[in-house]
Protein backbone atom coordinates (compact mmCIF):
# COMPACT_ATOMS: atom_id res chain seq x y z
CA UNK A 1 0.00 0.00 0.00
CA UNK A 2 1.43 3.35 -1.06
CA UNK A 3 1.59 6.45 1.08
CA UNK A 4 1.68 9.96 -0.43
CA UNK A 5 1.87 13.11 1.64
CA UNK A 6 1.58 11.03 4.81
CA UNK A 7 -1.82 9.67 3.76
CA UNK A 8 -2.41 5.90 3.33
CA UNK A 9 -3.53 4.89 -0.13
CA UNK A 10 -5.32 1.91 -1.58
CA UNK A 11 -3.39 -0.79 -3.33
CA UNK A 12 -3.11 -0.89 -7.10
CA UNK A 13 -5.59 -3.78 -7.18
CA UNK A 14 -8.06 -1.88 -4.99
CA UNK A 15 -7.72 1.21 -7.18
CA UNK A 16 -8.31 -0.87 -10.33
CA UNK A 17 -11.51 -2.33 -8.86
CA UNK A 18 -12.87 1.03 -7.66
CA UNK A 19 -12.11 2.81 -10.95
CA UNK A 20 -13.57 -0.05 -13.00
CA UNK A 21 -16.80 0.08 -11.02
CA UNK A 22 -17.11 3.79 -11.67
CA UNK A 23 -16.13 4.04 -15.33
CA UNK A 24 -17.89 0.88 -16.55
CA UNK A 25 -21.05 1.31 -14.50
CA UNK A 26 -22.52 4.16 -16.56
CA UNK A 27 -22.84 5.25 -20.18
CA UNK A 28 -22.43 8.83 -18.93
CA UNK A 29 -18.79 9.71 -19.34
CA UNK A 30 -19.20 12.85 -17.23
CA UNK A 31 -20.67 10.88 -14.32
CA UNK A 32 -17.87 8.34 -14.48
CA UNK A 33 -15.18 10.99 -14.75
CA UNK A 34 -16.56 13.01 -11.86
CA UNK A 35 -16.58 9.93 -9.63
CA UNK A 36 -13.03 9.01 -10.64
CA UNK A 37 -11.87 12.57 -9.92
CA UNK A 38 -13.39 12.37 -6.44
CA UNK A 39 -11.71 8.99 -5.95
CA UNK A 40 -8.23 10.06 -7.08
CA UNK A 41 -7.95 13.65 -5.85
CA UNK A 42 -7.27 12.75 -2.18
CA UNK A 43 -4.41 10.47 -3.25
CA UNK A 44 -2.69 12.28 -6.14
CA UNK A 45 -1.78 15.81 -7.17
CA UNK A 46 -4.83 16.52 -9.32
CA UNK A 47 -6.50 19.72 -10.52
CA UNK A 48 -8.13 18.38 -13.67
CA UNK A 49 -8.94 15.17 -15.55
CA UNK A 50 -9.36 15.23 -19.32
CA UNK A 51 -10.42 12.48 -21.71
CA UNK A 52 -8.83 13.06 -25.13
CA UNK A 53 -9.33 11.02 -28.27
CA UNK A 54 -7.05 11.00 -31.30
CA UNK A 55 -9.15 11.79 -34.37
CA UNK A 56 -7.10 10.56 -37.32
CA UNK A 57 -9.76 11.75 -39.78
CA UNK A 58 -9.41 15.34 -38.58
CA UNK A 59 -5.69 15.08 -37.75
CA UNK A 60 -6.50 16.46 -34.30
CA UNK A 61 -6.83 15.72 -30.61
CA UNK A 62 -10.37 16.17 -29.30
CA UNK A 63 -11.18 16.73 -25.63
CA UNK A 64 -14.54 15.05 -25.04
CA UNK A 65 -14.81 15.18 -21.25
CA UNK A 66 -13.37 17.26 -18.40
CA UNK A 67 -13.61 16.94 -14.61
CA UNK A 68 -12.31 19.18 -11.86
CA UNK A 69 -13.28 20.25 -8.35
CA UNK A 70 -16.41 21.98 -9.74
CA UNK A 71 -17.79 18.83 -11.38
CA UNK A 72 -17.60 17.24 -14.83
CA UNK A 73 -19.00 17.75 -18.31
CA UNK A 74 -18.91 15.86 -21.58
CA UNK A 75 -18.44 17.55 -24.95
CA UNK A 76 -19.10 14.73 -27.41
CA UNK A 77 -21.33 17.01 -29.50
CA UNK A 78 -19.03 20.02 -29.28
CA UNK A 79 -15.51 18.88 -28.29
CA UNK A 80 -12.43 21.05 -27.98
CA UNK A 81 -10.56 20.32 -31.22
CA UNK A 82 -6.79 20.93 -31.34
CA UNK A 83 -4.93 20.21 -34.61
CA UNK A 84 -1.59 18.45 -34.22
CA UNK A 85 1.48 18.64 -36.47
CA UNK A 86 2.05 15.57 -38.73
CA UNK A 87 5.21 14.48 -36.93
CA UNK A 88 3.55 14.65 -33.55
CA UNK A 89 0.48 12.85 -34.90
CA UNK A 90 2.58 9.83 -35.88
CA UNK A 91 4.17 9.85 -32.45
CA UNK A 92 0.82 9.94 -30.67
CA UNK A 93 -0.77 7.26 -32.84
CA UNK A 94 2.06 4.75 -32.41
CA UNK A 95 1.49 1.45 -30.67
CA UNK A 96 4.79 1.39 -28.78
CA UNK A 97 3.84 4.08 -26.30
CA UNK A 98 4.42 3.63 -22.57
CA UNK A 99 1.39 2.70 -20.49
CA UNK A 100 1.81 5.84 -18.41
CA UNK A 101 3.86 8.90 -19.25
CA UNK A 102 4.62 11.91 -17.03
CA UNK A 103 5.51 15.44 -18.10
CA UNK A 104 7.19 17.56 -15.44
CA UNK A 105 7.42 20.73 -17.58
CA UNK A 106 5.22 21.40 -20.62
CA UNK A 107 8.05 22.87 -22.70
CA UNK A 108 10.17 19.72 -22.23
CA UNK A 109 7.69 17.52 -24.07
CA UNK A 110 7.26 18.14 -27.82
CA UNK A 111 3.81 16.57 -28.16
CA UNK A 112 2.34 18.31 -25.11
CA UNK A 113 3.91 21.67 -25.94
CA UNK A 114 2.78 21.65 -29.58
CA UNK A 115 -0.84 20.98 -28.64
CA UNK A 116 -1.23 23.10 -25.50
CA UNK A 117 0.84 26.17 -26.40
CA UNK A 118 -1.63 27.63 -28.89
CA UNK A 119 -4.85 26.82 -27.07
CA UNK A 120 -4.14 27.24 -23.36
CA UNK A 121 -2.37 29.95 -21.34
CA UNK A 122 1.16 29.06 -20.27
CA UNK A 123 1.23 28.17 -16.57
CA UNK A 124 3.67 25.92 -14.69
CA UNK A 125 2.02 22.52 -14.62
CA UNK A 126 2.66 18.80 -14.58
CA UNK A 127 0.72 16.08 -16.32
CA UNK A 128 0.41 12.32 -16.26
CA UNK A 129 -1.00 10.58 -19.31
CA UNK A 130 -2.49 7.10 -19.61
CA UNK A 131 -1.44 6.50 -23.21
CA UNK A 132 -2.33 2.93 -24.16
CA UNK A 133 -6.12 3.01 -23.98
CA UNK A 134 -6.46 0.03 -26.31
CA UNK A 135 -9.51 -2.12 -26.96
CA UNK A 136 -9.31 -4.97 -29.48
CA UNK A 137 -6.01 -3.55 -30.68
CA UNK A 138 -7.64 -0.21 -31.53
CA UNK A 139 -6.46 2.85 -29.67
CA UNK A 140 -9.31 4.76 -28.00
CA UNK A 141 -7.48 7.85 -26.75
CA UNK A 142 -5.73 8.99 -23.60
CA UNK A 143 -6.52 10.13 -20.08
CA UNK A 144 -4.77 13.30 -18.92
CA UNK A 145 -4.23 14.12 -15.25
CA UNK A 146 -3.10 17.71 -14.74
CA UNK A 147 -1.74 19.44 -11.63
CA UNK A 148 -0.49 22.98 -11.19
CA UNK A 149 3.24 23.26 -10.55
CA UNK A 150 6.16 21.46 -12.13
CA UNK A 151 7.40 17.90 -11.48
CA UNK A 152 4.41 16.92 -9.34
CA UNK A 153 4.17 13.28 -10.44
CA UNK A 154 6.51 10.53 -9.24
CA UNK A 155 7.34 6.98 -10.28
CA UNK A 156 5.06 5.77 -7.49
CA UNK A 157 2.19 7.69 -9.07
CA UNK A 158 2.94 6.09 -12.44
CA UNK A 159 3.02 2.61 -10.94
CA UNK A 160 -0.29 3.15 -9.16
CA UNK A 161 -2.03 4.34 -12.36
CA UNK A 162 -0.47 1.82 -14.76
CA UNK A 163 -3.34 -0.66 -14.53
CA UNK A 164 -6.10 1.79 -15.41
CA UNK A 165 -5.64 1.86 -19.18
CA UNK A 166 -8.10 -0.97 -19.82
CA UNK A 167 -11.12 0.28 -17.79
CA UNK A 168 -10.78 3.75 -19.28
CA UNK A 169 -10.51 2.28 -22.78
CA UNK A 170 -13.78 0.45 -22.14
CA UNK A 171 -15.44 3.60 -20.78
CA UNK A 172 -14.38 5.71 -23.77
CA UNK A 173 -15.46 3.02 -26.22
CA UNK A 174 -18.86 2.75 -24.53
CA UNK A 175 -19.37 6.51 -24.60
CA UNK A 176 -18.31 6.85 -28.25
CA UNK A 177 -20.44 3.88 -29.30
CA UNK A 178 -23.45 5.29 -27.48
CA UNK A 179 -22.86 8.67 -29.13
CA UNK A 180 -22.57 7.03 -32.58
CA UNK A 181 -25.89 5.23 -32.03
CA UNK A 182 -27.52 8.52 -31.09
CA UNK A 183 -26.16 10.16 -34.25
CA UNK A 184 -27.40 7.31 -36.40
CA UNK A 185 -30.85 7.55 -34.86
CA UNK A 186 -30.92 11.25 -35.66
CA UNK A 187 -29.87 10.55 -39.22
CA UNK A 188 -32.89 8.24 -39.60
CA UNK A 189 -35.32 10.73 -38.08
CA UNK A 190 -36.40 13.92 -39.86
CA UNK A 191 -37.78 15.30 -36.60
CA UNK A 192 -34.33 15.31 -35.02
CA UNK A 193 -32.45 17.12 -37.77
CA UNK A 194 -30.52 20.15 -36.60
CA UNK A 195 -31.90 23.62 -37.29
CA UNK A 196 -30.01 25.48 -40.02
CA UNK A 197 -27.72 28.19 -38.66
CA UNK A 198 -27.66 26.83 -35.11
CA UNK A 199 -24.18 26.52 -33.61
CA UNK A 200 -25.10 23.97 -31.00
CA UNK A 201 -24.61 20.25 -31.00
CA UNK A 202 -27.62 19.07 -28.99
CA UNK A 203 -26.36 20.90 -25.92
CA UNK A 204 -26.42 24.44 -24.59
CA UNK A 205 -22.67 24.69 -25.02
CA UNK A 206 -21.44 27.23 -27.55
CA UNK A 207 -18.70 26.14 -29.91
CA UNK A 208 -15.69 28.34 -29.12
CA UNK A 209 -16.73 29.15 -25.56
CA UNK A 210 -13.45 27.78 -24.20
CA UNK A 211 -11.14 29.61 -26.65
CA UNK A 212 -11.91 32.61 -28.85
CA UNK A 213 -15.30 33.39 -27.35
CA UNK A 214 -14.18 32.96 -23.73
CA UNK A 215 -14.09 36.75 -23.00
CA UNK A 216 -17.53 37.12 -24.58
CA UNK A 217 -18.95 34.27 -22.51
CA UNK A 218 -17.55 35.86 -19.36
CA UNK A 219 -19.51 39.02 -20.16
CA UNK A 220 -22.56 36.90 -20.90
CA UNK A 221 -22.25 35.34 -17.46
CA UNK A 222 -22.01 38.79 -15.86
CA UNK A 223 -25.03 40.37 -17.57
CA UNK A 224 -27.38 37.40 -18.00
CA UNK A 225 -28.80 37.38 -14.42
CA UNK A 226 -29.70 41.09 -14.67
CA UNK A 227 -32.60 42.79 -16.46
CA UNK A 228 -30.31 45.27 -18.23
CA UNK A 229 -30.57 45.77 -22.00
CA UNK A 230 -27.66 44.28 -23.97
CA UNK A 231 -26.27 45.49 -27.29
CA UNK A 232 -24.38 42.91 -29.36
CA UNK A 233 -21.92 44.37 -31.84
CA UNK A 234 -20.06 42.51 -34.55
CA UNK A 235 -19.79 41.74 -38.21
CA UNK A 236 -22.42 39.79 -40.12
CA UNK A 237 -22.17 36.07 -39.51
CA UNK A 238 -20.25 36.06 -36.21
CA UNK A 239 -23.09 34.45 -34.22
CA UNK A 240 -24.74 37.38 -32.43
CA UNK A 241 -28.09 35.60 -32.33
CA UNK A 242 -26.48 32.63 -30.62
CA UNK A 243 -24.97 34.90 -27.96
CA UNK A 244 -28.38 36.51 -27.44
CA UNK A 245 -29.87 33.04 -26.99
CA UNK A 246 -27.15 32.20 -24.44
CA UNK A 247 -27.96 35.35 -22.45
CA UNK A 248 -31.64 34.44 -22.42
CA UNK A 249 -30.98 30.82 -21.38
CA UNK A 250 -28.76 31.95 -18.49
CA UNK A 251 -31.22 34.60 -17.28
CA UNK A 252 -34.13 34.52 -14.87
CA UNK A 253 -36.39 34.70 -17.95
CA UNK A 254 -35.13 31.43 -19.41
CA UNK A 255 -38.52 29.75 -18.90
CA UNK A 256 -40.17 32.52 -20.90
CA UNK A 257 -40.18 32.95 -24.69
CA UNK A 258 -37.20 34.07 -26.77
CA UNK A 259 -38.70 36.12 -29.61
CA UNK A 260 -36.63 37.41 -32.53
CA UNK A 261 -37.21 40.24 -34.98
CA UNK A 262 -34.89 41.20 -37.84
CA UNK A 263 -35.48 44.93 -38.09
CA UNK A 264 -33.93 45.11 -41.54
CA UNK A 265 -36.20 42.47 -43.07
CA UNK A 266 -39.57 44.15 -42.40
CA UNK A 267 -41.25 46.61 -44.81
CA UNK A 268 -41.41 50.08 -43.29
CA UNK A 269 -45.22 50.10 -43.20
CA UNK A 270 -45.38 46.82 -41.24
CA UNK A 271 -42.84 47.58 -38.49
CA UNK A 272 -45.43 48.82 -35.98
CA UNK A 273 -47.63 45.78 -36.57
CA UNK A 274 -44.70 43.41 -36.12
CA UNK A 275 -43.54 45.10 -32.91
CA UNK A 276 -46.83 45.95 -31.21
CA UNK A 277 -49.48 43.89 -33.04
CA UNK A 278 -52.75 45.17 -34.51
CA UNK A 279 -56.48 44.90 -34.03
CA UNK A 280 -58.85 43.45 -36.60
CA UNK A 281 -59.70 46.12 -39.19
CA UNK A 282 -56.87 48.44 -38.12
CA UNK A 283 -55.79 48.78 -41.77
CA UNK A 284 -56.48 47.20 -45.12
CA UNK A 285 -55.62 43.54 -44.92
CA UNK A 286 -55.93 43.33 -41.12
CA UNK A 287 -58.57 40.58 -41.23
CA UNK A 288 -57.82 39.36 -37.71
CA UNK A 289 -56.13 40.60 -34.59
CA UNK A 290 -52.42 39.91 -34.32
CA UNK A 291 -50.08 39.79 -31.36
CA UNK A 292 -46.85 41.75 -31.86
CA UNK A 293 -43.38 40.70 -30.76
CA UNK A 294 -43.60 42.66 -27.48
CA UNK A 295 -46.79 40.82 -26.58
CA UNK A 296 -45.46 37.41 -27.63
CA UNK A 297 -42.23 37.97 -25.66
CA UNK A 298 -44.01 38.79 -22.38
CA UNK A 299 -42.08 37.27 -19.48
CA UNK A 300 -39.12 36.52 -21.75
CA UNK A 301 -36.62 38.19 -24.07
CA UNK A 302 -37.07 40.19 -27.27
CA UNK A 303 -34.09 40.04 -29.62
CA UNK A 304 -34.02 42.99 -32.05
CA UNK A 305 -31.51 41.99 -34.70
CA UNK A 306 -30.05 44.64 -37.03
CA UNK A 307 -31.58 47.44 -34.96
CA UNK A 308 -29.53 49.94 -36.98
CA UNK A 309 -31.90 49.31 -39.92
CA UNK A 310 -34.98 50.43 -37.97
CA UNK A 311 -36.79 53.38 -39.68
CA UNK A 312 -36.68 56.75 -37.88
CA UNK A 313 -40.41 56.82 -37.03
CA UNK A 314 -40.22 53.30 -35.60
CA UNK A 315 -37.24 54.32 -33.48
CA UNK A 316 -39.42 56.98 -31.81
CA UNK A 317 -42.17 54.50 -30.94
CA UNK A 318 -39.67 51.89 -29.75
CA UNK A 319 -37.99 54.46 -27.48
CA UNK A 320 -41.37 55.38 -25.99
CA UNK A 321 -42.10 51.74 -25.16
CA UNK A 322 -38.66 51.21 -23.62
CA UNK A 323 -39.16 54.28 -21.44
CA UNK A 324 -42.76 53.70 -20.34
CA UNK A 325 -42.82 49.87 -20.46
CA UNK A 326 -46.25 50.18 -22.10
CA UNK A 327 -47.67 49.96 -25.63
CA UNK A 328 -50.88 49.66 -27.61
CA UNK A 329 -51.70 47.56 -30.61
CA UNK A 330 -52.10 49.37 -33.93
CA UNK A 331 -55.76 50.42 -34.08
CA UNK A 332 -56.31 49.55 -30.42
CA UNK A 333 -56.96 51.54 -27.26
CA UNK A 334 -56.03 49.01 -24.57
CA UNK A 335 -52.69 49.70 -22.88
CA UNK A 336 -50.49 46.65 -22.38
CA UNK A 337 -47.38 46.18 -20.29
CA UNK A 338 -44.05 45.47 -22.00
CA UNK A 339 -42.67 42.86 -19.62
CA UNK A 340 -39.65 41.97 -21.75
CA UNK A 341 -35.89 42.06 -21.61
CA UNK A 342 -34.36 43.73 -24.68
CA UNK A 343 -31.29 42.41 -26.48
CA UNK A 344 -30.35 44.31 -29.63
CA UNK A 345 -27.72 43.57 -32.23
CA UNK A 346 -26.17 45.29 -35.22
CA UNK A 347 -23.21 45.12 -37.58
CA UNK A 348 -23.54 48.85 -38.27
CA UNK A 349 -21.49 51.67 -36.71
CA UNK A 350 -24.23 53.12 -34.51
CA UNK A 351 -22.20 56.11 -33.19
CA UNK A 352 -21.59 57.14 -36.81
CA UNK A 353 -25.31 56.73 -37.60
CA UNK A 354 -26.11 58.89 -34.56
CA UNK A 355 -23.69 61.55 -35.77
CA UNK A 356 -25.27 61.44 -39.23
CA UNK A 357 -28.77 61.76 -37.72
CA UNK A 358 -30.09 58.44 -39.03
CA UNK A 359 -30.25 56.81 -35.57
CA UNK A 360 -31.70 58.51 -32.50
CA UNK A 361 -29.15 59.39 -29.85
CA UNK A 362 -31.61 58.81 -26.98
CA UNK A 363 -32.44 55.34 -28.31
CA UNK A 364 -28.73 54.61 -28.63
CA UNK A 365 -28.20 55.47 -24.96
CA UNK A 366 -31.24 53.39 -23.98
CA UNK A 367 -30.01 50.17 -25.65
CA UNK A 368 -26.25 50.66 -25.11
CA UNK A 369 -26.31 49.82 -21.40
CA UNK A 370 -24.08 46.76 -21.70
CA UNK A 371 -22.37 46.41 -25.09
CA UNK A 372 -20.70 43.12 -26.04
CA UNK A 373 -18.46 42.94 -29.09
CA UNK A 374 -18.47 39.51 -30.75
CA UNK A 375 -15.09 39.14 -32.51
CA UNK A 376 -14.88 38.06 -36.15
CA UNK A 377 -13.67 34.57 -36.94
CA UNK A 378 -10.31 35.81 -38.27
CA UNK A 379 -9.54 37.07 -34.74
CA UNK A 380 -10.34 33.71 -33.12
CA UNK A 381 -8.80 31.15 -35.43
CA UNK A 382 -8.39 28.78 -32.48
CA UNK A 383 -12.16 28.16 -32.74
CA UNK A 384 -11.99 27.00 -36.37
CA UNK A 385 -11.10 23.33 -35.66
CA UNK A 386 -14.02 22.92 -33.25
CA UNK A 387 -16.39 24.72 -35.62
CA UNK A 388 -15.27 22.57 -38.56
CA UNK A 389 -15.79 19.42 -36.52
CA UNK A 390 -19.23 20.58 -35.48
CA UNK A 391 -20.35 21.61 -38.97
CA UNK A 392 -19.04 18.41 -40.57
CA UNK A 393 -21.05 16.37 -38.05
CA UNK A 394 -24.12 18.57 -38.41
CA UNK A 395 -24.18 18.84 -42.20
CA UNK A 396 -23.41 15.15 -42.68
CA UNK A 397 -26.35 14.40 -40.39
CA UNK A 398 -28.65 16.67 -42.39
CA UNK A 399 -27.57 15.02 -45.65
CA UNK A 400 -27.90 11.48 -44.30
CA UNK A 401 -24.16 10.82 -44.67
CA UNK A 402 -22.86 8.56 -41.91
CA UNK A 403 -20.14 8.28 -40.87
CA UNK A 404 -19.01 11.77 -41.92
CA UNK A 405 -16.06 11.87 -44.34
CA UNK A 406 -12.60 12.70 -42.95
CA UNK A 407 -10.58 15.83 -43.64
CA UNK A 408 -7.73 15.58 -46.12
CA UNK A 409 -4.25 16.14 -44.73
CA UNK A 410 -3.51 19.86 -44.80
CA UNK A 411 -7.19 20.85 -45.04
CA UNK A 412 -7.35 22.22 -41.50
CA UNK A 413 -4.24 24.35 -42.06
CA UNK A 414 -5.87 25.72 -45.23
CA UNK A 415 -9.04 26.59 -43.35
CA UNK A 416 -7.16 28.29 -40.53
CA UNK A 417 -5.06 30.41 -42.90
CA UNK A 418 -8.11 31.93 -44.64
CA UNK A 419 -9.46 35.31 -43.41
CA UNK A 420 -13.19 34.31 -43.48
CA UNK A 421 -14.74 37.70 -44.31
CA UNK A 422 -18.15 36.01 -44.04
CA UNK A 423 -17.25 34.68 -40.59
CA UNK A 424 -18.90 31.56 -39.10
CA UNK A 425 -21.70 31.62 -41.67
CA UNK A 426 -19.17 31.43 -44.50
CA UNK A 427 -17.36 28.57 -42.76
CA UNK A 428 -20.62 26.67 -42.41
CA UNK A 429 -21.34 27.15 -46.11
CA UNK A 430 -17.82 26.01 -47.03
CA UNK A 431 -18.27 22.78 -45.06
CA UNK A 432 -21.65 22.13 -46.68
CA UNK A 433 -20.23 22.77 -50.16
CA UNK A 434 -17.31 20.42 -49.50
CA UNK A 435 -19.67 17.67 -48.32
CA UNK A 436 -21.87 18.04 -51.39
CA UNK A 437 -18.95 17.74 -53.79
CA UNK A 438 -16.94 15.15 -51.85
CA UNK A 439 -19.11 13.11 -49.49
CA UNK A 440 -17.32 9.88 -50.47
CA UNK A 441 -13.75 11.15 -50.17
CA UNK A 442 -11.64 13.27 -47.78
CA UNK A 443 -12.69 16.93 -47.62
CA UNK A 444 -10.05 19.22 -49.12
CA UNK A 445 -11.63 22.73 -49.13
CA UNK A 446 -9.66 23.71 -52.22
CA UNK A 447 -12.00 26.53 -53.22
CA UNK A 448 -12.65 28.48 -50.03
CA UNK A 449 -13.10 32.17 -50.77
CA UNK A 450 -14.18 31.51 -54.33
CA UNK A 451 -17.86 30.83 -53.68
CA UNK A 452 -19.59 32.78 -56.48
CA UNK A 453 -19.19 35.59 -59.03
CA UNK A 454 -19.28 39.01 -57.37
CA UNK A 455 -21.77 41.76 -58.06
CA UNK A 456 -19.73 43.06 -60.97
CA UNK A 457 -20.15 39.73 -62.77
CA UNK A 458 -16.60 38.40 -62.41
CA UNK A 459 -16.26 34.65 -62.69
CA UNK A 460 -14.73 32.71 -59.81
CA UNK A 461 -10.97 32.95 -59.74
CA UNK A 462 -10.46 29.18 -59.87
CA UNK A 463 -11.34 27.25 -63.07
CA UNK A 464 -14.50 25.15 -62.74
CA UNK A 465 -13.03 22.17 -64.62
CA UNK A 466 -9.49 20.83 -64.96
CA UNK A 467 -9.49 21.73 -68.67
CA UNK A 468 -10.65 25.34 -68.18
CA UNK A 469 -7.96 27.98 -68.72
CA UNK A 470 -6.83 29.73 -65.53
CA UNK A 471 -7.59 33.39 -64.93
CA UNK A 472 -4.84 35.98 -64.93
CA UNK A 473 -3.37 36.92 -61.58
CA UNK A 474 -4.75 40.47 -61.86
CA UNK A 475 -8.25 39.12 -62.49
CA UNK A 476 -8.03 36.81 -59.48
CA UNK A 477 -6.77 39.68 -57.29
CA UNK A 478 -9.50 42.00 -58.57
CA UNK A 479 -12.14 39.40 -57.78
CA UNK A 480 -10.92 38.97 -54.20
CA UNK A 481 -10.64 42.73 -53.60
CA UNK A 482 -14.17 43.34 -54.93
CA UNK A 483 -15.55 40.54 -52.80
CA UNK A 484 -13.92 41.97 -49.69
CA UNK A 485 -15.17 45.49 -50.50
CA UNK A 486 -18.69 44.16 -50.89
CA UNK A 487 -18.39 42.66 -47.42
CA UNK A 488 -17.12 45.96 -45.89
CA UNK A 489 -19.73 48.04 -47.77
CA UNK A 490 -16.95 49.81 -49.68
CA UNK A 491 -14.90 50.71 -46.60
CA UNK A 492 -11.15 50.57 -47.39
CA UNK A 493 -9.47 51.82 -44.20
CA UNK A 494 -10.28 51.61 -40.51
CA UNK A 495 -10.61 48.65 -38.12
CA UNK A 496 -13.39 47.07 -40.19
CA UNK A 497 -12.04 48.04 -43.60
CA UNK A 498 -10.94 45.89 -46.51
CA UNK A 499 -7.27 46.74 -45.96
CA UNK A 500 -7.39 45.32 -42.43
CA UNK A 501 -9.04 42.11 -43.66
CA UNK A 502 -6.58 41.71 -46.54
CA UNK A 503 -3.59 42.50 -44.34
CA UNK A 504 -2.24 45.46 -46.37
CA UNK A 505 -1.78 49.18 -45.87
CA UNK A 506 -4.87 51.19 -46.96
CA UNK A 507 -2.81 53.36 -49.33
CA UNK A 508 -1.29 50.23 -50.88
CA UNK A 509 -4.75 48.77 -51.39
CA UNK A 510 -6.05 52.01 -52.96
CA UNK A 511 -3.09 52.09 -55.37
CA UNK A 512 -3.72 48.48 -56.36
CA UNK A 513 -7.43 49.21 -56.85
CA UNK A 514 -6.62 52.20 -59.04
CA UNK A 515 -4.32 50.05 -61.15
CA UNK A 516 -7.02 47.38 -61.53
CA UNK A 517 -9.74 49.92 -62.28
CA UNK A 518 -11.74 49.25 -59.10
CA UNK A 519 -13.69 52.23 -57.78
CA UNK A 520 -13.60 52.78 -54.04
CA UNK A 521 -15.59 54.76 -51.52
CA UNK A 522 -18.24 53.97 -48.93
CA UNK A 523 -21.57 52.76 -50.27
CA UNK A 524 -24.79 54.52 -49.34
Amino acid sequence: MWQFCGRPHMTREQLFRQVTLRVCGSLSLSTALEQVFELLSPHLPLDELRVNILDREMHAVKTVAVADANGARTMLHAPLVMPIPPGVEKELSGTSLADVRTVGRVEDDRATASIRSEFFPHVPESSMLLMRLLLGGERQGLLLLRAEGENRYTEDHKELMAGLNEPFAIAINNALTHHAVEQLQKTLSEENRYLAGELRGGTTEIVGASFGLAPVMKLVGNVAPTESPVLLLGETGVGKELIADAIHNASGRSEGPFIKLNCGAIPRELVDSELFGHEKGAFTGAIAEKKGRFERARGGTLFLDEIGELPAEAQVRLLRVLQSKQFERVGGTRTMSADVRIIAATHRDLPRLVAEGSFREDLWYRINVFPIVVPPLRQRSADIPALVHYFVQKKALEMGVYPPPPLAEGAMARLRSYAWPGNVRELENAVERALISGRDRPLKFDHIGMSAPDAAGLQAAAPETPDAPPHTLDKAIAYHIKRTLAFTEGRVGGPNGAARILGVNPSTLRNRMKKLGIAYGRKG
